[in-house]
C-alpha cells in the first residue's frame, strides 16, 4: 500500500526509522549496510510497521552535512531491496536534497520526509510531480546549531504559522493538502520546555486540518525528565508520547520501538473508538 493510500484510512500510522548511518543519536552503524538494513525492515515490518523511513543522513545535534551522492549511494539500494522483499511496505525517504528524493523515488519510496520542510529548490515541485506525500518539519537553525540557544515567544503559534506557510508554498506548487503532513519537530531547535509545551497542544496543529507527524521516539528531552534515561531506555517514555498524540489527532508516529509503540497506538486508538 502507497502512503497515499495508508493516510485515506484514520487509523494511526506507524513509521519504522531506518537510519543507515554510521552516527545517528540512537542507532547509527547499527544498520549502515544492505544486509543490515534489510533485516531491520523486515523486523519492522512483522513488528508493525506502516512506513519505513530511510535516512542516509544524520540529522542528531551537532551533526554535519553529508553529500547527495553520498545519501544516494547509502539509501538508494536499501530501498531497492526492501521493495524487492516487502513489495507492499510503505517507503519513505529522509532526505532535504531533491537529487536524493528523486533517486529514492525511482528506487521504490513513496514518500518524502523533510526536515527542511521543502526549502531546497525543486523539492517541492518534486513531491508535486511526483504525487507523493511530503512531511514538511519544523526546525529553528540547522543540525548543527540548532540546540545552540533556541528562542521563542509562543513555540506552538511560531511553529503553527511557520509550517502553515511552508504547506501554503507546497500546495500552491501543486502538492495537494491531503499528502502535506506537518511535523513540528520535537528536539529539533526547541528545549525541554518547548518539547513538552508542544506535546501538551498537539491539537493546535491537528486543527489545521494536515496530517501531523510527531517523532518524538527517544529524544534527549524525555531523558533528562527519566532520570538522564539513555536513548534505547526510553521505550515506555516514547510509547507515552505515541498516545498523547493519537488522543490529539495525530496521524503517523515516527519511532525506533515499532512494537512497543503499535501496541500504544492500537490501544488508545481503540478506546476513543469505543462506544459511550
Amino acid at each position: 500500500m502507497t502512503p497515499a493510500e495508508l493516510l485515506r484510512n484514520p487509523r494511526p500510522l506507524i513509521m519504522g526509522i531506518l537510519n543507515v548511518t554510521p552516527d545517528s543519536f540512537s542507532d547509527g552503524g547499527r544498520y549502515d549496510t544492505p544486509d543490515s538494513a534489510l533485516a531491520q525492515a523486515r523486523r519492522m515490518a512483522e513488528e508493525g510497521a506502516d512506513i519505513i523511513d530511510v535516512g542516509g543522513e544524520s540529522t542528531r545535534p551537532g551533526a554535519q552535512r553529508v553529500s547527495a551522492e553520498e545519501q544516494i549511494r547509502r539509501t538508494r539500494e536499501v530501498i531497492r531491496r526492501i521493495r524487492g522483499e516487502l513489495p507492499a511496505m510503505a517507503i519513505s525517504i529522509d532526505t532535504t536534497l531533491p537529487e536524493v528524493a528523486r533517486a529514492a523515488l525511482d528506487a521504490g519510496a513513496g514518500m518524502i520526509n523533510d526536515i527542511e520542510a521543502g526549502a531546497a529548490p525543486g523539492m517541492l515541485e518534486l513531491a508535486a510531480a511526483r504525487r507523493v506525500p511530503i512531511v514538511l518539519m519544523h526546525m529553528q537553525g540547522t543540525p548543527a546549531t540548532m540546540q545552540d540557544n533556541p528562542r521563542y515567544g509562543n513555540v506552538v503559534e511560531e511553529v503553527r504559522i511557520i509550517l502553515l506557510e511552508r504547506a501554503a508554498e507546497a500546495k500552491r506548487l501543486g502538492v495537494p493538502k491531503d499528502m502535506i503532513i506537518l511535523d513540528p519537530g520535537i528536539g529539533f531547535g526547541k528545549t525541554k520546555d518547548h518539547n513538552l509545551t508542544l506535546l501538551k497542544n498537539l491539537d493546535r496543529l491537528t486543527a489545521t486540518g494536515h496530517p501531523i507527524l510527531l517523532g518524538a521516539s527517544r529524544k534527549r528531552f524525555m531523558g533528562a525528565i527519566c532520570g538522564d534515561a539513555k536513548p534505547d531506555e526510553l521505550v515506555a517514555a516514547t510509547c507515552a508520547t505515541t498516545a498523547l498524540g493519537v488522543i490529539a489527532g495525530v496521524r503517523i508516529f515516527r519511532v525506533h520501538d515499532v512494537r512497543a509503540n503499535r501496541q500504544a497506538a492500537d490501544v488508545t486508538w481503540a478506546t476513543l473508538q469505543a462506544s459511550a
